[in-house]
């Protein structure tokens, strides 16, 4: 069976069965079945175009890794409370489609994937960053929200929303809702406890935080049988340092950041300088999760997710001891702005981060991500330097391809193509502004004609009907520099008034000398109206001059003679 695209929760992702905020909600599929209050009823295509058309939307088919934008999925709800009627609001339909997008990818296998995760719901709601992590190498533009547990009780649990975007809270509802009740079979009740924007930096600043009530007996049972067959088995006290000789690329650092204890290989790394007491943040720099600032809460909170950190061979002076969050924007740079063949190649450090509660730090326990032999002496590392346990040393001698890697290119190219079009935007903006003050100078017309390749003789023309008109203004009269300035502010103000108003009469501004605005109708534009045009002009500048709030107490204008 052929597979569609898959996405989870809002992000930016590709189609409104992937809109850029919905990753894999099918709108076509949206009006088959719509809700009531009797349940669910099909309504068909006739409804779909209506919605559409209601949207004034011209796409009718949503294709995938195709963007769209953000606010569109919002647009349709609004639109099928219009076209639907009843008693549904804007969060039922969004809540709605939710619970539509589980419907739809259950229907080509991804529950599975989903089952898959875990045994319970708190599995699952523990592994979504994973499997957006997962999708990224699908989708490598999507900017995917983060969802971490922060309580877990028999009666449910706290889960914490983070993301980029606004106005998605109903619609991440529905999902968990009907993923709750299609695949796991338990009945949830989802309340918003608060929602808000993030004071810390990283781009997911806005977080919702939900209450999930369900039955979550068996899963703390699960955990509580766990934890007390543990406790029963008598194991004596060791020292961290011997976990540190099976990661030999870990780092143990404190609730303050700072670091207790690294790896002799990590150690190496560093040029075996001492970083105890160091704060981490200068000597690793967080890749993934992507977004969110590099501080202990937020390590607390994610310590199911998959961490990527950047080992900096050379520490900045000065930053070791604070605290050091930096943009994701200036992170993203940073990893591209790597060093050529000639110099050491950066070494990525892929792992769990584990708090140990006997000591009250955490643990990041990890292994470099090395794609071949080649890059070994790149780095400065060799086979033996690598863990005996897990798959790294058979993962480069048979030459696999580490994503995160591969990912690190394509993000290298993005950067540079974005950075192509910033170069384009800013080039159509000083083109425009070049347009602008060219226009001020000669008539648009004759501007273009000269662009054309016209010679300048060329574009000279006689007229012989034109209406001309002089407007002076009148006492305005400066005795001090405070005066003077008022003068210069009032006469900014009323002339950028006067240019406002040019093209509502057909009329071009000729020049300003002084305190006189001259402008002519019927040039360089030929026009039957042109006395028409001067003397509606004419009484509107009259007008308008009298509402100005000006600096200086002068006003009046001066038009003829």
């Amino acid at each position: 069976m052929r597979r569609k695209n898959l996405f989870l929760f809002p992000s930016h992702g590709y189609g409104l069965a992937n809109l850029k905020e919905t990753k894999g909600f099918m709108p076509k599929s949206l009006p088959l079945a719509c809700p009531t209050t009797e349940g669910i009823m099909e309504f068909g295509e006739e409804i779909w175009r209506k919605i559409i058309n209601d949207t004034g939307c011209k796409i009718t088919v949503f294709v995938t890794h195709q963007t769209y934008s953000d606010s569109l999925m919002k647009r349709i709800a609004e639109s099928c409370v219009r076209v639907i009627g009843g008693d549904k609001t804007l969060d039922n339909f969004m809540n709605f489609f939710g619970r539509c997008f589980v419907r739809f990818f259950s229907n080509f296998g991804y529950d599975q994937i989903i089952k898959a995760t875990g045994r319970y719901f708190c599995d699952f709601l523990q592994s979504v960053d994973n499997i957006h992590l997962q999708m990224r190498f699908t989708y490598p533009r999507m900017q995917s929200p983060s969802m971490y547990i922060t309580h877990v009780d028999t009666e449910g649990v706290i889960l914490v929303y983070r993301s980029t975007r606004v106005g998605f809270t109903q619609y991440v509802m529905g999902q968990l809702t009907q993923i709750a009740e299609e695949i796991y079979n338990i009945q949830l009740k989802i309340t918003v406890i608060e929602e808000g924007k993030s004071s810390r930096s990283g781009s997911r600043n806005h977080f919702v935080k939900f209450r999930l009530d369900f039955n979550n007996v068996e899963y703390i049972e699960s955990k509580n049988k766990n934890k007390q067959y543990l406790e029963r088995i008598p194991l004596p006290d060791f020292y961290f340092s011997v976990l540190l000789k099976l990661f030999p690329f870990g780092v143990i650092f404190s609730e303050e950041m700072k670091i207790m204890g690294a790896g002799e290989k990590l150690m190496l790394l560093w040029g075996n300088q001492n970083v105890l007491g160091n704060h981490l943040t200068g000597h690793l720099k967080l890749r993934r999760p992507r977004g969110i600032p590099f501080v202990w809460k937020n390590i607390l909170y994610l310590q199911s997710v998959l961490f990527e950190l950047e080992v900096i061979r050379f520490a900045p002076s000065g930053k070791t001891g604070q605290e050091v969050e930096t943009s994701p924007v200036h992170n993203s740079l940073a990893l591209i702005r790597r060093r050529g063949s000639q110099g050491i190649r950066s070494i990525l450090l892929k792992g769990q981060m584990f708090y140990i509660n006997d000591i009250k730090a955490m643990a990041f326990l990890c292994s470099p991500v090395i794609n071949d032999l080649d890059e070994l002496p790149n780095m400065g590392l060799y086979l033996n330097d690598l863990n005996i346990h897990g798959l790294s040393k058979e993962m480069i001698l048979t030459g696999w391809q580490h994503c995160s890697r591969l990912e690190m290119m394509f993000e290298k190219a993005e950067q540079r193509s974005l950075e192509l079009e910033k170069s384009y935007e800013l080039l159509d903006s000083w083109k425009k502004r070049g347009d602008d003050l060219l226009y001020s100078m000669i008539p648009q017309s004759v501007a273009e004609r000269l662009r054309n390749g016209e010679k300048r003789l060329s574009t000279c023309e006689a007229f012989d009907n034109v209406t001309i008109l002089f407007c002076e203004l009148a006492d305005f009269s400066s005795s001090t520099l405070h005066d003077a300035m008022e003068v210069v502010s009032s006469m900014n103000a009323i002339f950028t008034c006067f240019d406002s108003l040019l093209d509502l009469f057909e009329v071009y501004k000729v020049e300003t000398v002084g305190r006189v605005y001259m402008t002519v109708s019927g040039a360089p534009e030929r026009t039957a109206n042109h006395a028409d045009n001067i003397a509606n002009l004419a009484l509107c500048l009259a007008r308008q001059v009298k509402k100005l709030q000006l600096p200086s107490e002068a006003n009046s204008i001066r038009i003829g003679k």
